[in-house]
């Protein structure tokens, strides 16, 4: 409660408005803030109810985009959704969340600038989404890459391109085979994806650079398991390697990465060569503020969740408290295997995020809630420009079927009509003119060219 007065009228108790902070501002985080303020639109107006979403980008990556955002089919801007523009009406922090203490009913904030704070609240949404699972293999991480954010993807498609010009302008052979050697670990979505479209920018942007050759370049896909890409089926899973394979892309399948120590690729099965680029795309793990909570968690780290996605530990329900998406542990209802959970896909964190919503509301209102249950449709994949595959409801497609399927369901799933309307205008334009293979590497260090002239004047 908080108090109100004045000096000429008694002492007055006033409610204090019921504070929502959404832990993350990814798939389930946007959608839950839309759906809230639709929902609630009344009495956020009236002051009634505040939501606060937290996130250290101000903007949501739709990261299924971020292959062909890396190849230049798409612009970087349009597969990223500013969150202050469209949840008008909703506060945005720009920050880390660095803890959750629900015992206190608060969450640990630690903004871009300031000293951290802690943010109270009456509901909390945890939807802090999952992070690169990386493992301590000597040199990943002086020499690795991750492909989880637009800033990788952009990183990514400038560091190809660049190495194509270092691999031009050398005489040296060693250095010339480095360059042109590209080594993505990790056989799921990510990888196949980022591989097949970066393969494919790279093949185009060899007729505008003399002395490079599609032959000249080394595609390697490292993979642990014994297949690839298992959320489309074995089938599809075979068939993507055979696709692969003819395009002259090298696919290690039960090899491990042993080492990147100076750039020098080390693999499980015996061989060594130097490679420049390495991404490393093996799989994610939840976020680890996660762990430094008092949430209660599964064996993955993840939260647990009943199905009407409230969270739920030894001792019950915790109240106040829901989760849903990459970093929640959610009962598949729809699943005949005992203890099954949704898969962390785009297609469950959407409509996970609705229902949560709405079963928070339905609960500020004194309503029952509904528990979450959707089938999984299926699962698409590109595999470059007009190549794909993709299983479903159990039907199997490739080719061009399959790309035409992936773009369609993807942009059908874009976050709001300002992006979809951006996704299809550079599509459009990517049939009448021919893809952008221009390299802006220096945007990574600006500050560069300035430095060495002041440098220069200063021995002058």
């Amino acid at each position: 409660m908080r108090t109100k007065s004045d000096s000429s009228t008694p002492l007055t108790l006033v409610p204090e408005p019921t504070r929502i902070v959404i832990a993350g501002g990814g798939y389930v985080g946007l959608y839950t803030a839309l759906r809230l303020r639709k929902r609630l639109r009344r009495e956020i107006a009236r002051g009634d109810v505040t939501v606060t979403v937290v996130d250290p980008r101000s903007f949501m990556t739709y990261q299924p985009f971020l292959p062909e955002a890396a190849a230049g089919s798409l612009e970087p801007r349009h597969v990223v959704v500013p969150l202050r523009k469209e949840l008008e009406g909703i506060d945005v922090l720009t920050g880390r969340i660095t803890g959750i203490e629900h015992a206190r009913r608060r969450v640990r904030v630690e903004p871009v600038a300031g000293e951290p704070f802690d943010l109270p609240y009456h509901h909390l949404v945890v939807a802090l989404g999952s992070v690169s699972r990386t493992l301590p293999i000597p040199g990943l991480a002086e020499h690795g890459i991750g492909f989880k954010q637009v800033e990788e993807a952009v990183a990514l498609r400038n560091h190809v391109l660049d190495r194509l010009d270092v691999a031009a302008s050398t005489s040296d052979p060693q250095v010339r085979a480095r360059a042109l050697s590209f080594v993505v670990v990790g056989g799921g979505y990510a990888g196949v994806e980022a591989l097949a479209e970066m393969e494919d920018m790279a093949r185009f942007a060899t007729r505008y650079v003399e002395g490079v050759s599609p032959e000249d370049l080394r595609w390697v896909l490292v993979e642990a398991s014994g297949r690839i890409l298992p959320e489309v089926g074995p089938e599809m899973g075979a068939y993507t390697v055979d696709q692969l394979r003819e395009r002259g892309i090298e696919v290690r399948l039960g090899t491990r990465l042993e080492s990147a120590v100076d750039g020098v690729v080390v693999l499980s099965d015996g061989e060594q060569f130097a490679a420049d680029t390495l991404v490393w795309t093996a799989g994610v793990r939840a976020n680890p503020a996660i762990a430094a909570s008092d949430l209660p968690t599964d064996d993955r780290g993840r939260v647990t969740a009943q199905p009407d996605l409230r969270v739920v530990g030894p001792d019950g329900v915790l109240h106040g408290v829901w989760t849903a998406g990459d970093n929640a542990a959610v009962p598949d209802l729809t699943s005949d295997q005992p203890g099954a959970t949704c898969s962390p896909s785009a297609q469950h964190a959407v409509r996970q995020a609705k229902r949560l919503a709405d079963n928070l509301v339905a609960v500020l209102r004194g309503r029952p809630t509904t528990d979450y249950a959707h089938k999984h449709a299926g699962s698409v994949a590109s595999l470059g420009l007009y190549r794909g595959v993709a299983q479903i409801y159990g039907i199997r497609l490739r080719g061009f079927p399959a790309w035409f399927m992936h773009r369609t369901y993807h942009m059908s799933r874009m976050p709001t009509l300002n992006r979809k309307v951006r996704v299809v205008t550079d599509w459009t334009l990517a049939l009448l003119f021919r893809r952008e293979v221009v390299s802006l590497g220096t945007v990574h260090t600006p500050r560069e060219e300035f430095a060495r002239a002041a440098r220069l004047h200063e021995v002058a």
